[in-house]
């Protein structure tokens, strides 16, 4: 996030649609060549374009529950952000596969599990603060997928602060706007009223039948860089650092605090954990960005993904973060920052994250993928429904209608 609370969304070069061409490329494969990137590239194109246009079509036709229950309304919604995260995750199974390997400090231990099958399975809370540092434009795809394979699964349940302008974008930014994420403009005078209200929706308590309080899930997705790391990012970094005196981490671009700062004091009291993840991404040289080497081109359309996606997590209590003043937070978020660039600098030599602190194994090798591959038919159950009911309604009206003609 920048000083504003809104995260960056990267424009074409930070996309990675402009990648540097490498003859040997760190993800170990060759490139495809321009026939069958031709083939791929709209064979994707057709798969997502489908897939959008179908969640966005189910999520209008649940737009009426909003005035007869909002409950039903948002558990609807949650289940159209389900259906996202399948799309995307089936897409990078077949399009982009890449290795996950995944260790975390003693903060976490006991929560990541390997399952039979070659799947994992989190078991973090069901409400919590989510950041990262922002290495490419497809972080957020994993981190949602890590959702996905939490107990219970919370992939319905993802929040994430984007820029303003996304929301125009048709079906994509209607869709963004119908899962509640947060726009911002980065101007504090308009984004602030906003985000406090979003914050509110989130904090409100629930009474279950039996008049247990309760909160609705929620994983609040942050990063607090706010934007990708690139040349451009790491220039305004370093200058930064120079202004203000402070040391500018290598691996990593400062943090701005003001947006997370704000998100915590909102939510204190309603979430009891940060959870970090330090992400790598294997075959980067020391001083080049991930950017330039796993675009979206790259990974989907050449065949050129990541090797392996490193994921190191740590926990912290939001109870002993100090909260009393901004100046106060920005100092633990800035030190907590050269922790994970140090993190990154021990991938960056030994290839590696420091392992799992218990387990049979030091690290849980998987990949993004969907528990059952037929998981992906469930974005279009809404609109079948839909399409047999029409058709049995208009099959009944031309029989009443025939009716008297054949009296």
């Amino acid at each position: 996030m920048t000083d504003s609370p809104a995260t960056n969304i990267p424009g074409p070069d930070d996309a990675g649609l402009t990648e540097k061409p490498k003859s040997d490329h760190p993800s170990g494969k060759q490139s495809y060549g321009k026939l069958m990137q031709v083939v791929r590239g709209f064979a994707f194109i057709v798969y997502f374009a489908t897939c959008i246009l179908t969640i966005f079509t189910t999520q209008v036709i649940g737009l009426p529950l909003y005035v007869v229950n909002r409950d039903w309304y948002y558990a609807y919604m949650a289940m159209t952000k389900q259906h996202f995260a399948i799309v995307t995750s089936f897409m990078t199974y077949i399009w982009g596969p890449t290795k996950i390997r995944i260790s975390g400090d003693a903060t976490v231990a006991g929560q990541m599990r390997a399952m039979p099958g070659g799947r994992v399975e989190f078991d973090f809370p069901e409400r919590v603060i989510l950041v990262a540092n922002h290495q490419i434009y497809t972080d957020w795809l994993y981190l949602w997928w890590v959702a996905y394979a939490n107990r219970p699964r919370l992939h319905g349940h993802i929040y994430i602060i984007l820029k303003a302008s996304l929301r125009y974008i048709p079906f994509i930014g209607w869709g963004m706007m119908l899962y509640s994420f947060i726009f911002m403009t980065r101007k504090m005078a308009t984004d602030q009223p906003r985000m406090a209200y979003r914050l509110w929706k989130l904090r409100q308590p629930k009474t279950s039948p039996s008049g247990k309080t309760y909160y609705d899930p929620m994983w609040l997705m942050l990063f607090p860089e706010g934007t990708n790391l690139c040349a451009n990012g790491r220039t305004k970094s370093e200058s930064w650092a120079k202004k203000n005196d402070i040391r500018d981490p290598e691996h990593l671009l400062l943090p701005r605090g003001t947006g997370m700062y704000f998100c915590l004091s909102e939510l204190k009291g309603t979430v009891e954990y940060v959870y970090d993840c330090t992400i790598a991404y294997e075959g980067i040289p020391r001083g080049e960005y991930g950017e330039q080497l796993f675009g979206l081109s790259s990974t989907y359309f050449q065949g050129l993904p990541p090797k392996s996606v490193n994921l190191y997590w740590r926990r912290f209590k939001v109870s002993d973060i100090p909260l009393a003043t901004q100046a106060e937070f920005d100092i633990w978020l800035r030190e907590e920052w050269y922790n994970k660039d140090a993190l990154l600098e021990e991938y960056t030599t030994t290839g590696r994250f420091p392992p799992l602190q218990d387990g049979p194994t030091q690290f849980i090798e998987t990949e993004v993928r969907t528990k059952y591959p037929w998981e992906i038919v469930n974005i279009f159950t809404v609109l079948g429904i839909v399409g047999l009911v029409t058709n049995s309604l208009k099959k009944l009206w031309a029989a009443r209608s025939a009716a008297p003609l054949a009296s």
